[in-house]
């Protein structure tokens, strides 16, 4: 698998990107997003973000859900660790990218995002 290869697991109405296999949420964050975007373009921006935001963290293997829910698209971000981290600390950084209007705006086409 090249360094841009990411596992895409299609389950209907979830869809779920990931670095390895199997899936493993060591940590997560989730919310409900609105907006129009798609599944596979939404966890990807997510992904994206998440990792910039968690890169100090060795051995992260970022993983993102996306679920099609009544009024939105249920997010659950996270990923697999390898080794002892200080969970509460990350999942608080997830949760609050998750929370962040500017970047919520840019994933899901909800104006500028500036």
């Amino acid at each position: 698998m090249g360094r841009d290869r990411w596992h895409v697991i299609d389950e209907g109405d979830a869809l779920t990107l990931a670095r390895h296999l199997p899936v493993r949420f060591d940590l997560a964050a989730e919310a409900v997003l609105t907006g129009h975007v798609g599944r596979r373009r939404l966890a990807h921006l997510v992904r994206q973000d998440m990792w910039r935001a968690l890169r100090h963290l060795r051995g992260f293997a970022p993983v993102v859900r996306v679920a099609r829910v009544p009024g939105g698209l249920h997010v659950r971000a996270g990923g697999a660790v390898a080794g002892r981290f200080a969970r509460a600390q990350a999942e608080s950084r997830i949760a609050a990218l998750l929370a962040d209007p500017a970047r919520v705006a840019r994933w899901t086409g909800r104006g500028s995002g500036a």
